[in-house]
């Protein structure tokens, strides 16, 4: 097995001043960008994911927006695939299994945002493709959600989909852990 990193839409809009900020999304990117720097040091592949909603009704995520881009904690060098998503699966509608495939890369570790729908959604899509996955939960972020007037603090929503990944469909870990182990 040959593993890579995979970075799913660490964007500026879900930053401070964005137009869909998350809960602690700095230290999540802090945590992306530190795995970020040990595969690239040790050789090991990683491939970007950017989110792009298109639609005339988009809130965020828009291109031509600085909320669009990479942010620079996590951005891509040059060779470094990226593979841009319209979907909060990033499998879908894309070429991203074709790449993974045919490189070898059949052990994934995933990191991102958000971990209630693009890391949930790519999560579960990757362990159904049959792809070896492990989170590392200190690098993802999510949001404050509400539900039937329940408020849920985005520290709970990280944990109740991390615990549910974990549950069957992921390995999850912290990023020091994942260091640690090579």
């Amino acid at each position: 097995m040959t593993r890579a990193l995979v970075i799913i839409d660490i964007q500026q809009d879900y930053f401070p001043g964005g137009a869909n900020p998350l809960v602690d999304p700095e230290a999540a990117a802090e945590a992306a960008a530190t795995l970020l720097g040990h595969f690239r040091a040790a050789g090991e592949p990683v491939v970007h994911i950017q989110h792009i909603w298109d639609a005339p009704d988009a809130t965020f995520m828009r291109p031509g927006t600085p909320g669009f881009e990479i942010h620079p904690l996590v951005a891509p060098l040059p060779g470094e695939p990226l593979v841009q998503k319209e979907a909060p699966n990033a499998f879908l509608g894309t070429d991203l299994e074709k790449q993974l495939r045919d490189a070898g890369w059949d052990d994934l570790v995933i990191v991102g945002m958000m971990s209630s729908m693009c890391v949930d959604a790519t999560v579960r899509a990757a362990a159904d493709l049959g792809f070896s996955v492990t989170v590392a939960h200190d690098a993802c972020a999510a949001p404050n959600l509400e539900f039937e007037g329940t408020a849920l603090p985005g520290e709970l929503v990280h944990a109740s989909f991390m615990a549910a990944l974990a549950d069957g469909y992921a390995r999850v870990v912290g990023s020091s852990e994942l260091i640690e182990r090579g």
